[in-house]
């Protein structure tokens, strides 16, 4: 035990809801974080506000505070709780803030609690622009020309000095958000603007631009007596100017010659010698592509984006033993856990290479600016291993989960080669296809070099795939040899792929390959290379070599992850699979969990008995299963993605567990989903199928206005479309692109509700009934939604549970699912039922007590509601909880915050109390900075001027209130006090520009009322 082991109680701090920037990565960490610390003997106490992760289970902490995650919060918590230590470093850029904000206050001091790993001062020195690049200078370590400023006039000094173009980049902010890549004044200058009101000290570097440069990262951890060790080396593909969280990542580090790898390790343990840094740290460097010179561009001191993906890269558990140094060990005395003998002061070795690539929300977002710089836009990453780079490559694009086949995208062949020269030259997400495309229109690999500054081994690797591809698609199916299916095999190429390639069934391609004895192997992450014996269960698939041994001797199922964190499809899911996991091994089965997201918690390995790091296609699914000997699958926690590959694995002789393709398919199927709703009985909402624009023209006119447009197979409501008339219509249909059949449904106004279901296949227990803040218009992910229901009359309520049950009984279906209602007085509408487990899930168990995913699991595997001991049809609760959309609109210029049926929410957050207005006032605290800065006064915009109650409304309670009428919007925004924007007919001009500038917009009346009425008494503010 270390020395300083009189820590005897600690306090973590978690990263709250997900948001771009700061993603399911810190559930990861904070999760092995505490985990780690219970292992030592210490008492865990969480702060942490959002619902859908792990990290957040009582499993995981001995006591959780689902509370908004501000200095306050934290204060009522160190007085009742008295911890020994805090630890910030796993809770992202929330917990680092906190963390300073705590110290600066004389709170930590006054409490005597001792923050954990790095020191406030390391800290500070490193999130600070000015003090760490004065560090680097006494270091003698490079930074590119920069200034400190605080105001505009100091940019303009600077640019005056350097020129163009200028890199901004605030301090302490997250994701780079607020700054960006200035080409000339009038950008340098908005950026400046934008970087200093982000930065919470009103602070900026402005640096010179050495875009270009390669981009190269190190994974580093240091203990308290100085033993420093690199986790591993991560290169981006992309160069110095677009975010490395928006960057493809190849790791190890490819192009890096031994002279140049050795010297940025140097730079590495030098600078992280020098700030003191216990536990790990990302450093970034820019790197001159032949020159050799090299400049520091930042230093996170704390877990990060990149240890998640360096620890699923390596198997090298960084956020686990950086817990462990926290509280005193040093790194010789901690044994890796993945061999089991060598000690964690050993680096990593890899015998394979990984590629990460990242999931951007442009799919559900047309609309909004997908330019990619250094402020970051994705929701998500996927990784891939494999023992050739192309595979590796061709492996992250088939787990991005996109509608992508191959390596070529339809819409941009349709482009011309300017065209896609520019895509190259100013990159947004589609850059990469955009290569592949120029390549395949016979675009030289230098050439594309000189316009992008991506390094010629990559283009390469891409030329040669694509070089590959169009060599197959000009061989005959009779002309394939054993050898030309391996090369292509080993190069990444699916069944299905090169069925398409040679005009044959996918069947032909499979037979053949078996018959060639053409299969994949399985080869083991072990952190060493091979060198040492390891015992983890942690796989990829690869076409070269022998398999590793995996020996088991219990009953298996294999539960199916769902893949990257992007909008409507989050970590809740990832909670899912785990739980059904780890319900798994309790009732004495092996449970093998394949997924390809490296933030979260369910590929960590010590998770399930086996995990497999693979793409969730039926062709990659099936592949595993065969190695393993699994005929049992769960698809019912990974959300749409496994929901979508549940026909083909049943098709190939796979045992769903839970329910039939069929079933899946009956409620995803608008048409098929009516007509079940109509033999149970059950009132349909008006609606016709459209298989082209001129039926959905008849429909409108059949139906009358308001309607819904609304698509089959899709998540977050992505294509779903509230019109009111002829004119909306037609500019529908002419900039949208629709996938017929569509279903055009009467839009019914009334309140949502929604409830989570289990059923034994013959009873069926309602957990959670939710009532929606917002009416009808708004998808269920961004609507405030409370449970129990705050204004459902009893009748009602009983109807929802009544309906929830028969429908249950009308199902053959054993697990859990959702519905969705609509509630009016003349009656009741099922809107849709899930098939699955859905994003309430986490909350609905969180709030009951009552572990619904693992119960859900039992009743797959043949029990009933009664041998769970449920009896009753609904689960009361004690206390009103709450949950609160959290969104990122600021992260994606263009994208409009008006409320409709389309998901934008990147997260949420929860609180619970006995009076609801008290739940509902930390929940919306909790999910925006804007909302709680609100609680102090200011002023509030009302573009609906004729709205004169809602103006007096807001003036009693102390707001200052202005109007069209009183004062032109953007005189407005001008003003120091404003604070936050209502629009109710959702002017896109004025709740784009505030919500641009971090003020809060409200398009709802319903969702503008439940903030108002958790504010005090009138004259508070004044």
């Amino acid at each position: 035990m270390p020395k300083q082991q009189e820590i005897k109680k600690v306090l973590v701090i978690g990263s709250g809801a997900i948001v771009i920037g700061q993603a399911a990565e810190f559930d990861y960490s904070g999760t092995q974080a505490c985990t780690a610390l219970r292992e030592e003997g210490i008492e865990v106490i969480l702060i942490n506000n959002n619902p859908a992760t792990i990290m957040t289970d009582e499993t995981t902490a001995d006591r959780v505070y689902f509370e908004p995650l501000t200095v306050e919060s934290v204060k009522e918590i160190l007085e009742k709780e008295k911890p020994d230590g805090l630890l910030a470093t796993v809770g992202g850029q929330t917990g680092l803030n906190l963390a300073m904000a705590l110290t600066d206050q004389g709170i930590l001091e006054k409490y005597g609690v001792k923050l954990l790993g790095t020191d406030i001062h390391s800290i500070k020195k490193a999130e600070d622009r000015d003090a760490f690049r004065s560090l680097m200078k006494e270091l003698n370590e490079p930074v590119p020309d920069s200034e400190i400023i605080y105001s505009q006039k100091e940019a303009l000094a600077f640019a005056d000095y350097c020129g163009y173009p200028i890199i901004v980049r605030p301090a302490y902010t997250l994701g780079g958000f607020g700054g960006g890549i200035a080409k000339d004044e009038k950008t340098y200058l908005s950026l400046v603007k934008q970087g200093l009101s982000a930065s919470p000290i009103h602070q900026c570097l402005v640096e010179k631009s050495i875009a270009g440069f390669k981009e190269i990262e190190y994974e580093v951890m240091r203990d308290a007596s100085g033993t420093c060790i690199t986790i591993c080396n991560m290169e981006n593909l992309d160069p110095v100017g677009v975010h490395t969280g928006d960057s493809i990542v190849t790791a190890p580090s490819q192009t890096l010659h031994d002279k140049e790898y050795h010297m940025l390790r140097t730079s590495s343990i030098k600078i992280i010698e020098a700030l003191g840094i216990v536990g790990g740290c990302n450093i970034q460097f820019a790197l001159h592509p032949s020159s050799g010179e090299y400049f520091l561009i930042e230093v996170n001191p704390r877990v990060s984006r990149s240890s998640a993906l360096a620890s699923k890269a390596t198997g090298y558990p960084i956020a686990r033993l950086a817990a462990k140094l926290a509280v005193g060990y040093h790194l010789h005395e901690l044994k890796n856990p993945v061999t089991g003998t060598t000690f964690a002061s050993f680096e990593p070795a890899l015998d394979y290479v990984t590629v990460k690539i990242p999931r951007w929300p442009f799919d559900q977002f047309s609309d909004a600016n997908r330019q990619l710089g250094t402020q970051m836009k994705a929701t998500g990453e996927v990784m891939a291993i494999e023992r050739s780079i192309e595979a590796a490559f061709q492996k992250a694009i088939r787990s991005l989960d996109q509608k992508i086949d191959g390596l070529f995208l339809p819409a941009l062949s349709e482009l011309d080669t300017q065209a896609l020269e520019t895509l190259v030259k100013e990159p947004d997400d589609r850059r990469l296809f955009a290569i592949f495309e120029l390549l395949k229109r016979g675009v030289s690999t230098t050439t594309l070099h000189s316009w992008t500054k991506i390094s010629l081994y990559y283009l390469s690797v891409l030329s040669r795939l694509v070089k590959a591809q169009l060599a197959y698609e000009d061989l005959a199916w009779l002309e394939v040899t054993k050898e030309k299916m391996l090369e292509a095999k080993k190069l990444g190429f699916t069944d299905k792929q090169l069925a398409s390639f040679w005009n044959v069934p996918d069947s032909f391609v499979k037979e053949q390959r078996l018959k060639w004895n053409i299969t994949p192997s399985y080869r083991m992450v072990d952190t060493c290379a091979a060198e040492f014996e390891a015992k983890t269960n942690y796989f990829y698939s690869t076409w070269s070599g022998t398999s590793d041994d995996r020996k088991s001797k219990k009953p298996k199922v294999a539960v199916i992850g769902s893949g990257p964190i992007r909008i409507g499809q989050g970590i809740e899911f990832d909670y899912c699979c785990v739980h059904s996991v780890l319900a798994l091994q309790k009732m004495g089965y092996e449970a093998v969990l394949i997924n390809n997201n490296p933030e979260t918690v369910s590929t960590d390995y010590e998770v399930a008995d086996a995990l497999y790091f693979e793409p969730l296609c039926a062709e990659d699914i099936m592949n595993v299963l065969e190695f393993e000997g699994i005929n049992a699958v769960i698809v019912q926690f990974g959300g749409q993605t496994s929901i979508n590959v549940a026909k083909e694995l049943e098709d190939a002789g796979y045992h769903l567990l839970g329910s039939s393709s069929d079933i899946l398919d009956e409620m995803e199927d608008r048409d098929r989903f009516y007509t079940f709703l109509k033999k149970a009985g059950l009132p349909v909402i008006p609606g016709f199928t459209a298989n082209q624009p001129a039926e959905v023209w008849q429909a409108a006119d059949d139906l009358s206005y308001p309607i819904l447009l609304r698509p089959s197979y899709v998540i977050g409501g992505s294509g779903m479309m509230k019109l009111n008339s002829d004119e909306e219509l037609e500019a529908y249909l002419a900039s949208a692109q629709i996938e017929y059949p569509v279903l055009v449904d009467k839009f019914i106004q009334g309140k949502e509700a929604e409830v989570d279901v289990l059923s034994d296949g013959k009873n069926a227990w309602v957990a959670a009934v939710y009532e929606h803040i917002e009416g009808t218009g708004v998808h269920s992910g961004d609507s405030i939604a409370v449970t129990p229901p705050l204004s459902l009359s009893a009748s009602m309520l009983d109807q929802v549970c009544d309906t929830a049950v028969h429908i249950a009984k009308k199902l053959d279906f054993k697990g859990l699912f959702n519905i969705q209602f609509v509630c009016q007085d003349s009656g009741l509408y099922v809107i849709e039922i899930n098939p699955r487990a859905s994003r309430t899930v986490p909350i609905s168990s969180k709030s009951t007590n009552v572990p619904l995913v693992q119960h859900a699991t039992s009743l797959m595997l043949g029990q009933s509601l009664n041998d769970l001991g449920i009896s009753q049809s609904f689960n009361g609760q004690r206390g009103f909880t709450v949950k609160a959309p959290v969104f990122s609109h600021i992260k994606l210029p263009g994208l409009s915050p008006e409320l409709t049926p389309v998901m934008t929410s990147t997260g949420e957050v929860m609180a619970s109390d006995r009076d609801p207005e008290i739940a509902m006032k930390k929940a919306l605290s909790g999910a925006s900075q804007q909302l709680a800065d609100l609680w102090n006064g200011g002023s509030i915009f009302i573009t609906n001027h004729f709205e004169t109650s809602l103006v007096k409304s807001w003036q009693e309670k102390g707001f200052l209130v202005f109007t069209p009428e009183t004062l032109a919007f953007d005189q407005w925004m001008d003003r120091d006090d404003k604070k936050a924007v209502i629009s109710l007919e959702a002017d896109p001009s004025v709740i784009t520009t505030a919500s641009i500038h971090r003020l809060h917009v409200w398009t709802r009346k319903e969702t503008a009322e439940a903030f108002f009425n958790t504010l005090p008494k009138k004259g508070v503010f004044v």
